[in-house]
């Protein structure tokens, strides 16, 4: 009897860059029910070639080595598809064998294929500690997840690997800034035109624009002139205007910030993705003068990274991943930092997983909120999907007025001008919240 492979490995079938010319041909003249037996065959990995009665050849078999020596089991197989009597998940701690495996994948599988079985290997494997070779940096895929990876090994990482893990942390970076910058500049600039705007403006203020188009239902016509004054003329054309029974005007323009954000950031292990975006999304609030932004990392102690805001990767790079957690100590810190609590916004990303004193920290939300600061809970702020999480601590900030839900990096900017302007969170579909 045969044995399938117990993890779920990548389909292979996907379109790669590097598919050639020959395999592609072959594929259009197989027959289709020979295609599906290959296509199973690739997904099932060895243990199915009894059953399938395919034999893998060329590309194929290549493909299929470098997934065999992350989801296979049994002994003996090795990252180059040649067997030695039997198969084995295992990749060994071998470096060079590592950096030729990867390699491969780059070769046989498309970018976002290849992040995954990094991941894999590195979660299923335990190769964290080859990073530390700066060969086998070199020869990654960066990703938000291996920026998590490298930053939980920043302590023990080697003088000679330190210059080579900054390059990868910096180009992921510059990445997530290209991607994310200029959509939150412009969302936040908008918001922050309109929280800036006033209600009882001098003359030389008033939005004429905005007050015409508020005002319009209250147009009034005017009644006809008399007869005396249009003697002689024909066809007087009816006037009116309008009331304007509230004006709006411009904020006058100031060299202070209009808002303060503080990011107070859990950097236990678990929340790494969050710490990445949260560095980014800092450099990039910290850069509009009309902001005054402030980088609070904590896990049972608390660091202010502010003075590093002008470079994500200097911010990533003074974060210690992993340890315990002390929300109620880092919000007191947030809470001694706040001077205009009218205009400051608090966003907390945390999985609220507290070792502090719990009762302690909701009575700090909430001494904050009553002063006037918009306080935001994030349970994450990443792409990863629905995170873990303090159910019974986000239903208390709930109940506090104060929402714990997971962001995704694209969603943040609105999120912000929703806090920046004072209107209801857009919080995502209900199955990611509490």
């Amino acid at each position: 009897m045969t044995t399938t492979r117990t993890t779920t490995r990548t389909d292979p079938m996907s379109e790669t860059p590097g598919e050639t010319a020959e395999r592609t041909a072959t594929a259009s003249d197989t027959p289709p029910d020979a295609e599906q037996l290959r296509r199973w065959r690739m997904v099932l990995g060895a243990d199915s070639a009894d059953s399938t009665g395919r034999t893998l050849t060329g590309q194929d078999a290549a493909m299929d080595g470098a997934l065999d020596a992350l989801y296979g089991g049994g002994a003996g197989k090795k990252p180059n598809g040649r067997g030695t009597g039997g198969r084995s998940a295992g990749l060994g701690a071998s470096a060079p064998s590592v950096a030729r495996w990867l390699g491969d994948i780059r070769t046989y599988f498309p970018s976002s294929v290849v992040q995954v079985m990094q991941r894999d290997a590195i979660d299923r494997l335990g190769l964290s500690a080859l990073l530390l070779e700066p060969e086998m940096l070199e020869a990654v895929e960066p990703d938000v997840h291996l920026v998590g990876t490298l930053l939980s090994l920043n302590k023990a990482m080697p003088e000679t690997t330190k210059e080579t893990a900054r390059a990868v942390v910096r180009k992921v970076v510059e990445d997530l800034e290209r991607r994310l910058e200029s959509r939150t500049r412009a969302t936040l600039t908008g918001a922050l035109d309109r929280s800036a705007r006033i209600s009882r403006p001098r003359h030389r203020d008033i939005d004429w624009d905005r007050t015409i188009r508020a005002n319009l239902k209250n147009y009034l016509t005017l009644p006809a002139p008399d007869a005396a004054t249009t003697a002689g003329e024909t066809g007087a054309t009816p006037t009116g205007t309008v009331v304007p029974e509230r004006l709006i005007g411009y904020g006058r323009s100031s060299r202070s910030a209009k808002k303060d954000i503080v990011l107070c950031v859990d950097q236990s292990g678990s929340m790494a993705a969050s710490v990445v975006h949260a560095s980014v999304f800092g450099a990039v609030l910290a850069s509009m003068r009309t902001l005054s932004t402030r980088l609070v990392v904590f896990d049972t102690a608390v660091v202010d990274l502010t003075d590093q805001l002008d470079d994500p990767v200097d911010v990533l790079f003074g974060t210690q991943l992993g340890g315990g957690t002390d929300i109620n100590r880092a919000l007191a810190y947030c809470q001694s930092r706040i001077t205009r609590p009218a205009d400051t916004v608090v966003v907390l990303i945390s999985d609220l997983y507290e070792g502090g004193i719990r009762d302690e920290m909701l009575k700090r939300v909430a001494a904050m909120k009553a002063s006037g600061v918009q306080f935001v809970t994030l349970l994450a702020l990443s792409d990863e999907g629905a995170p873990a999480y303090d159910h019974e601590h986000a239903a208390a900030l709930g109940a506090l007025g104060a929402p714990a839900f997971a962001c995704t990096p694209d969603l943040f900017p609105d999120v912000m001008a929703a806090a920046i302007e004072k209107r209801p969170l857009p919080i995502p579909d209900k199955e990611y919240q509490p």
